[in-house]
């Protein structure tokens, strides 16, 4: 399962599952009040696929990323007895993305500048929080990915002891690790990183081909 939780207001009204088809513009006025009030822009779940894009304003000294959304993939690798960890790898592979470590999450806020990054949940759950501070709190489990564009701060609150993560990188990008400002210069470079023509997970068929689209 993978659920979104807005970190600041824990109400049922701002409780999302990916499992509906959900716009911002239909959210009640109340609970879009209360949005304008955290680094989110939109958030969207496409019913048929049941993955979830959300877009994030900068946050403080987190740049985010303006142009390109963060993509959440529920139960993207299932399957009993299946060997997830591998599975993710040779999925990632599969459709341009280098898987280069099993590990978890950091616990403290941090960002990429220089790669974009593509985490699949092997095992374990845990709750991390995306987009910053006044991000999006997330829960994820065994089998659901997240696709995070450069500058997309992450985090983990908590997790299970047997929490793996599997991470992967568009090729001949390097990952360094953020905890301050970027100047404007490096902003504008790092929205010129390019990215695996296909979706990590999806392929082909994925939304990655319709909501990130290479910078001009």
């Amino acid at each position: 399962m993978l659920a979104l939780t807005n970190k600041n207001y824990k109400t049922k009204e701002l409780e999302y599952s990916v499992t509906g088809h959900q716009r911002s513009s239909w959210l009640s006025l109340p609970t879009q009040r209360r949005m304008m009030m955290s680094s989110i822009v939109s958030l969207d779940t496409d019913t048929s696929s049941a993955v979830t894009q959300i877009r994030f304003a900068a946050d403080g000294w987190i740049p985010n990323n303006s142009r390109l959304p963060v993509i959440f993939y529920r139960s993207a690798i299932s399957g009993v007895g299946v060997d997830q960890a591998a599975a993710f790898e040779m999925r990632f592979r599969q459709n341009g993305w280098e898987p280069r470590w099993r590990n978890g999450v950091y616990p403290f806020q941090h960002y990429h500048s220089t790669t974009h990054e593509v985490l699949g949940f092997a095992g374990g759950t845990a709750h991390l929080l995306i987009g910053g501070p006044n991000g999006y709190e997330v829960v994820v489990s065994a089998g659901d990915c997240v696709l995070l564009p450069a500058g997309t701060a992450h985090r983990r609150l908590d997790a299970s002891a047997d929490f793996l993560v599997v991470g992967a990188y568009p090729p001949d990008q390097n990952c360094d690790l953020r905890q301050s400002a970027m100047a404007e210069e490096a902003i504008e470079r790092m929205a010129q990183l390019p990215f695996p023509n296909l979706d990590p997970i999806m392929g082909m068929s994925g939304l990655r081909l319709h909501y990130w689209k290479p910078a001009e």
